[in-house]
């Protein structure tokens, strides 16, 4: 009888010659074992499942090189250092920082999405908004996702200027501030820290300059975001705003 660790060398090694390969192809190295086996054999082997093509190719899991998103493919079939593609899908709308499209995420992954959105959608895993006649999938949690929301309104605003057009610096600076009055309180310090988070050193002064607010707001909107940790549910911190008047009734003097 052949040892176990036999079998599974035999599939490393064709992982190892062809880089992927599909499970009728390692039942055949096997000599054309069956695919039961074959799967239980490649348990004992550290490796990867494409999310595309159905899930019909393996990879050994230390040859894909990663990209930012987590994603590598090889001859048109796709991995992801997330697994699955529902896996795939949540942890990269849940990280975005504008949320998405279904066409977006289709071009990102290479892949149609809308059954996979719609499952996780469905679960709960993840939060979905009809906007301008689209969907728009965002983090479920809602305090990121009204920063996905502020980003995303961004987008949209600029989505919406002229083919072409390059704006004046006046008249971009027009624009920001009427969008920004759009949006509540929390969401105008998120946005102005964000500007300030881009424009890097004096961020906070140069954007509170071109938004029309105060620096040390768009300070605190800049460390809310930085802290990934704003007050769920609310706009300002409790006891802020303007405090109640207290009706006083006149004290009557006595001889």
């Amino acid at each position: 009888m052949r040892p176990v660790s036999y079998l599974s060398e035999k599939i490393h090694d064709l992982l190892s010659r062809q880089t992927i390969a599909t499970l009728p192809q390692l039942s055949a190295a096997l000599g054309n074992c069956s695919q039961r086996t074959a799967v239980r054999k490649l348990r004992d082997i550290p490796h990867l499942t494409s999310y595309s093509h159905n899930g019909r190719f393996y990879v050994l899991a230390d040859r894909p090189q990663f990209d930012a998103h987590g994603l590598w493919s090889f001859r048109n079939v796709r991995f992801s250092s997330h697994g699955t593609l529902l896996n795939t899908i949540a942890f990269l709308v849940q990280d975005s920082h504008s949320g998405f499209l279904v066409e977006e995420l289709d071009a990102l992954l290479q892949v149609r999405t809308g059954d996979a959105l719609r499952k996780l959608a469905h679960r709960s895993r993840l939060a979905r908004q009809r906007r301008h006649g689209r969907y728009w999938y965002a983090a479920s949690d809602r305090s990121v996702r009204e920063r996905q929301l502020t980003a995303r309104k961004a987008l949209e605003q600029l989505e919406a200027m002229p083919a072409g057009h390059a704006p004046a610096r006046g008249d971009l600076g027009s624009a920001l501030r009427t969008f920004v009055a759009s949006l509540n309180e929390r969401q105008r310090r998120w946005f102005a820290g964000l500007e300030s988070l881009r424009r890097g050193h004096g961020g906070d002064r140069r954007a509170a300059a071109l938004l029309g607010m105060h620096p040390a707001t768009v300070a605190r909107g800049r460390r809310e975001l930085v802290a990934g940790k704003p007050l769920p549910g609310r706009v300002r911190r409790p006891g802020g705003g303007r405090k109640p008047l207290e009706k006083k009734s006149p004290q009557s003097s006595t001889n």
